[in-house]
């Protein structure tokens, strides 16, 4: 185990020092572009005044014919691209791919200035992500970077599942991990083609009062359990949790459903991989006004969060305080990005 005073010095001479806190973005949504696809790499300008994060995709979706010019597209993309207070991303081929040695040269030495984030594939444990981290301060020490690459990790493998904790405190390069479900339900031998979501299969069904009778039943969140170890490990580290794709465009309430279960549960974004789910990844991730409106009521009512008060007939203490200082603090990043909800929010 790493020395606690030596976790923040730079791993290569010259390298950028790691950063002590993640920057603060607003990242509901990381919406993802195939960047071997010029018709498409071609909207990124406009997309950047819709999304938070804006990713271009390197690994899975890319033929194995397009892997190069993808980096070639996503190069020109960054290149071409204003992105203001929009984060930029992208999604790397997996580490024991033979595309991604090239991604990572490529793509530090020529936009390693633009990039914030690089996503890892199918990580497994604390190993991959310590190879990633001094690698990229090789990477960034060599081409004189004045700021440090984060890496956010993607679980989609049960070993990778079995070592979040660890995985989630592996450097202080670590912006957070996103639920990948299809490799994952691959990885575990689910017995699903699904990509995200729930399963019609996947059900709890009420006892039987009598012989014949009708017994309700009700269809369940198979991710459940693996998005809360997830937020759990994030939240323990201070970085952040993503839900990752939710592959049925043609079902945009299931995607909300989803997205809002993690919502929910912790999680500070999701993956929009059409354009019909940004506008769904923005309404579910930004608090609900009613909500953000009590939320101020019980900061109002108990400025300093200590005792007990009683409003419109429910009891708030300091364990609903901080629950409301979480949805206030949202709301403020919110409304400090996008007018139309600073004006609702009223804050």
């Amino acid at each position: 185990m790493k020395a606690p005073r030596k976790y923040f010095e730079p791993l290569a001479i010259g390298a950028p020092r790691p950063l002590l806190e993640l920057p603060f973005r607003l990242e509901r949504m990381i919406h993802f572009v195939p960047p071997h696809n010029e018709k498409l790499r071609a909207k990124a300008g406009e997309l950047v005044s819709q999304v938070d994060v804006l990713l271009g995709n390197l690994e899975d979706a890319i033929p194995i014919e397009a892997k190069t010019a993808a980096r070639e597209g996503v190069i020109a993309m960054a290149r071409a691209t204003e992105f203001g207070t929009t984060g930029l991303w992208v999604r790397v081929n997996a580490l024991n791919s033979p595309w991604f040695l090239d991604d990572m040269t490529r793509l530090v030495g020529e936009i390693g200035d633009e990039l914030d984030v690089v996503m890892i594939p199918k990580v497994e444990g604390d190993w991959d992500i310590h190879f990633v981290d001094q690698y990229l301060a090789l990477l960034e020490a060599r081409h004189g970077l004045k700021r440090p690459i984060l890496v956010h990790a993607i679980l989609e493998t049960a070993e990778g599942v079995n070592n979040v904790a660890s995985i989630a405190a592996a450097s202080p390069r670590m912006h957070g991990m996103s639920l990948g479900p299809a490799d994952l339900a691959a990885s575990r031998a689910m017995k699903t083609t699904r990509v995200g979501g729930g399963h019609p299969d996947y059900r709890v069904l009420a006892d039987a009062s009598e012989p014949g009778a009708a017994r309700p039943s009700a269809q369940q969140d198979p991710w459940h359990y693996t998005i809360a170890r997830m937020v759990d490990a994030c939240a323990a580290n201070g970085i952040k949790p993503f839900y990752g794709p939710f592959g049925d465009f043609s079902d945009p309430a299931a995607c909300e459903a989803q997205f809002r279960n993690a919502f929910l549960l912790g999680c500070a974004g999701a993956w929009t991989l059409h354009p019909s789910q940004i506008a769904i990844a923005k309404k579910v991730f930004s608090p609900d006004p009613a909500e953000v409106a009590f939320a101020s009521k019980i900061l109002a009512a108990m400025p300093d969060g200590s005792g007990a008060v009683m409003i419109d007939g429910k009891m708030q203490d300091d364990a609903t305080w901080k629950q409301a200082c979480v949805i206030v603090e949202l709301a403020k990043q919110v409304a400090a990005r996008d007018a139309g909800y600073a004006a609702v929010y009223q804050l």
